[in-house]
C-alpha cells in the first residue's frame, strides 16, 4: 500500500455562515500528482485555501500522520504543506530575489536558502536572467515561475497549486508544466487545481471532481477522461 501524505475525510468548509464544501474526501500518496477538477465555483480554491488553515472547515485533515485541526497557516508551512495560490500573489515591488527569499520561511530552510535558491533557478533559468527585476515587471509566465519558486524555497513535502495555467499562453503553459512535472519527480506530490481539465488528466495519476462543493467523481485518470458525464460536462464532447 503506498504511502499516504494526506488524507482528507469529510471536510466541511465555511465562509461564515455560508457552507462551501460537503462531506469531501480525498488522499494523496507519496510521489503522485493529484487533480481537483470542477467549474468555476465548484468549491476548489476554498478547498486550498482550507488546506492552508485560512478559511474555517470541520472535518479530519491529517498530513504526514498529523492532524491540521487547529493548526495556524504558518504551522502548516512549517510542516511543508506548501499552498502556491491562483493568481501569483507576488509582492510587485520586491524583486524577484527577494520575492524568492521571502519563501525560505522556517528556519530550517533559511539555513539553506543558497542551495534553495540554485534548485529553483535551475528549474527556471529565465528567473535568473530576473534575478534582480522587479516581480511586478514579469510576464504573466515569469510571476507564475516566480510563484513556483517561492513555494519551493520552503523545501515542500506537498505542493498545491491552484490553477497554475491561468492567463498563461500555451507555449509558457508547457513551460510551467514541464517544471511541475520535474518537481514531482523530485519527491514533491503535488495537489493540482486545474481549469483545464485535459491538462490536468494528462500530467495526473487521479483525479476528484468537485461540483457544487461535493466531490461526485473520482478515479484513475484514464478513467475519468473517458467518463461520459466528465466529457460532457468539462470537455464539451
Amino acid at each position: 500500500m503506498p504511502d499516504q501524505i494526506l488524507s482528507v475525510r469529510n471536510l466541511k468548509a465555511f465562509y461564515g455562515e455560508v457552507q462551501v464544501l460537503y462531506d469531501v474526501s480525498l488522499e494523496v500518496n507519496a510521489g503522485e500528482i493529484v487533480a481537483i477538477l470542477g467549474a468555476n465555483a465548484a468549491g476548489k480554491s476554498t478547498l486550498m485555501w482550507s488546506l492552508s488553515g485560512m478559511v474555517h472547515w470541520d472535518g479530519d485533515v491529517v498530513y504526514r500522520g498529523e492532524p491540521l485541526q487547529g493548526l495556524s497557516p504558518h504551522a502548516i508551512v512549517e510542516r511543508g504543506l506548501i499552498h502556491v495560490p491562483e493568481g501569483r500573489r507576488l509582492f510587485p515591488f520586491l524583486t524577484v530575489q527577494e520575492n524568492l527569499e521571502m519563501g525560505a520561511y522556517s528556519p530550517h530552510t533559511r539555513a539553506c536558502k543558497a542551495e534553495s535558491y540554485e534548485r529553483v533557478l535551475r528549474l527556471f533559468p529565465r528567473l535568473q536572467e530576473r534575478f534582480y527585476q522587479l516581480a511586478g515587471t514579469l510576464s504573466g509566465g515569469e510571476q507564475q515561475m516566480c510563484a513556483l519558486g517561492r513555494g519551493m524555497m520552503e523545501l515542500p513535502n506537498l505542493l498545491i497549486l491552484d490553477e497554475p495555467s491561468l492567463g498563461l499562453a500555451p507555449v509558457v503553459v508547457d513551460d510551467v508544466y514541464a517544471a511541475i512535472q520535474e518537481i514531482n519527480r523530485q519527491g514533491v506530490s503535488v495537489l493540482l487545481v486545474e481549469q483545464s481539465v485535459q491538462l490536468a488528466l494528462q500530467v495526473a495519476s487521479r483525479g476528484y471532481v468537485l461540483e457544487n462543493g461535493h466531490i461526485m467523481l473520482s478515479g484513475p485518470s484514464s478513467e475519468l477522461a473517458a467518463d461520459s458525464r466528465l466529457r460532457e460536462s468539462y470537455l464539451g464532447l
